[in-house]
């Protein structure tokens, strides 16, 4: 039997999270674990005055494992594929600079990065594996809530609470609800009782 539509589109928002938070926790874990490395990748790409090469390489690792973090656990999923689509657009524009400027670079996307070889440069892989990535921040840019998530958790419990709060509202002194509760008044003909 197949799925239902909505189950199809969680079960994609699923993997399209947990992929990014892979992507981001991956990167920027190899990132943080060499910093010297880190450093050469992001001076290779001679976009930053020297004084910024150094923030930005420290900041780098650690904004992708916050988005990573973020990712996975489903919490401000928008705003976090937002902020991760607008990184990944960066890292897309760096890498094509390169590329129309002669620099032969590694991305260092994945650690590593810095100068190579002439014939090592693979721009047009990377930006397509950026590419790939920004499709997942874009996802769960359309399509947020997704299952396992701590938005998802947050909702049901708003929605929870406002359902009670309803209930509660609804019910007099004794317990009792709707019209069931209210006091009723003898009917009067000609204005007498």
């Amino acid at each position: 039997m197949l799925p239902s539509r909505g189950r199809l589109l969680d079960g994609i928002g699923l993997v399209a999270r947990l992929g990014l938070a892979a992507v981001w926790l991956i990167s920027g874990g190899i990132k943080f674990a060499d910093p010297g490395q880190t450093y050469l990748a992001v001076q290779a790409y001679e976009i930053l005055p020297e004084g910024l090469v150094g923030i930005v390489a420290t900041a780098l690792p650690l904004v992708e494992i916050v988005l990573g973090l973020l990712v996975l656990l489903g919490a401000a999923t928008r705003i976090t594929a937002v902020v991760s689509a607008v990184v990944l657009v960066g890292f897309i524009a760096a890498v094509a600079q390169s590329w129309a400027r002669g620099l032969t670079i590694d991305c260092g996307c994945f650690g590593g990065g810095g100068q190579v070889e002439p014939g090592q440069t693979a721009y047009p892989q990377e930006i397509a594996t950026d590419v790939g990535f920004l499709a997942l921040a874009a996802w769960l840019i359309i399509r947020p809530s997704t299952p396992f998530s701590a938005d998802g958790w947050l909702r049901r419990g708003r929605t929870t609470e406002a359902t009670e709060e309803n209930d509660n509202t609804r019910k007099d002194a004794s317990g009792r609800s709707g019209t069931d509760g209210e006091e009723t008044t003898p009917a009067t003909v000609g204005g007498e009782e």
